[in-house]
């Protein structure tokens, strides 16, 4: 039997879903703040006209649930480059899978990239246990100010065969 967060469906936003994914996503980020003592991350400070910008690159994903929207994430693909950003689960179904789930079906939406990357601080022990489970590594840390470090991760997808070439899972080399 599937969990009921196993059954929030996850579908494409629109841009009229804006105000309502700012709305979670400064919700979602307040602990985030709180463990940084630095309520100016910049997802707390984006606005509306930012985020609505946003669509016009990114693809970004819902998760609703009871007619309103508990999770979202949102990519774009550049050069065969998938970059992640602002994974966000709504407080009170946190640590459900939720994430996970999100995260499986923006990888599943750019079969054409060959690696993920995305960054989050280096005291976000749920975000990087999250992202370590789903086969992303550790490929660089960026010194932001004394109390952040970024920590960028990356997963690299195996090469598919092609023509009658023999799969062997060979990784692309590290950019």
């Amino acid at each position: 039997m599937r969990s009921a967060q196993e059954m929030i469906p996850i579908e494409e936003a629109v841009c009229a879903d804006a105000e309502e994914i700012l709305a979670l996503q400064r919700r979602a980020y307040q602990s985030e703040a709180a463990i940084y003592d630095d309520y100016s991350l910049p997802p707390l400070l984006e606005t509306l006209e930012e985020i609505r910008s946003r669509f016009g690159d990114h693809l970004f994903l819902k998760a609703v649930m009871e007619g309103r929207i508990v999770g979202s994430v949102r990519a774009r693909e550049g050069d065969r480059v998938c970059h992640v950003s602002r994974l966000i689960v709504s407080p009170e179904i946190q640590n459900r899978r939720l994430g996970t789930r999100l995260m499986r079906e923006v990888e599943a939406r750019f079969p054409g990239a060959r690696r993920f990357e995305l960054f989050t601080g280096h005291k976000s022990e749920r975000n990087l246990h999250l992202y370590r489970k789903l086969g992303y590594r550790i490929w660089k840390t960026e010194f932001v100010h004394e109390r952040l470090d970024l920590v960028y991760l990356a997963k690299t997808l195996p090469r598919l065969s092609v023509g009658c070439e023999r799969a062997v899972g060979a990784v692309y080399p590290q950019e």
